[in-house]
């Protein structure tokens, strides 16, 4: 759906969209995210936003901020899939859209209209929301 979501969202810049896999989140593997962090690596933009599951999004921004590269990354998805209504993909893709275009080099996730650094978030599964670690 990402074609759709992108057209929806009105977004102002180019987009250059590479799918690398489509999968239930739970179901990433260490093998996979290495792969989330090749496309990164390869990519030729400095700005990127991972499109990934809500349950094992940590993780793979822990693999993305290992890799240490020097681009903005922002992972963002959705707790409500995007065919449901009154999903907040298209919300969350745009939200992510606006702040990689002001980061500098890191990894971070981009969720429920709040931006956190990667190491500094986790999913509150019984609320719904990403929040701050505490």
């Amino acid at each position: 759906h990402l074609a759709q979501i992108v057209a929806r969202a009105r977004l102002a810049q180019r987009v250059e969209v590479d799918v690398t896999m489509l999968l239930d989140s739970l179901e990433m593997t260490d093998a996979l995210r290495a792969q989330v962090v090749d496309a990164c690596r390869r990519a030729h933009e400095k700005r990127i936003v991972v499109v990934h599951g809500t349950d094992t999004m940590t993780l793979t921004a822990h693999a993305l901020a290992l890799a240490a590269l020097p681009k903005a990354i922002v992972l963002t998805g959705a707790m409500v899939p995007y065919c449901i209504e009154g999903s907040d993909a298209v919300f969350n893709l745009g939200f992510a859209m606006g702040c990689v275009q002001a980061l500098n080099a890191g990894v971070h996730i981009a969720m429920n209209g709040q931006l956190h650094a990667w190491d500094q978030v986790a999913k509150n599964r019984e609320r719904g929301v990403f929040e701050p670690r505490a």
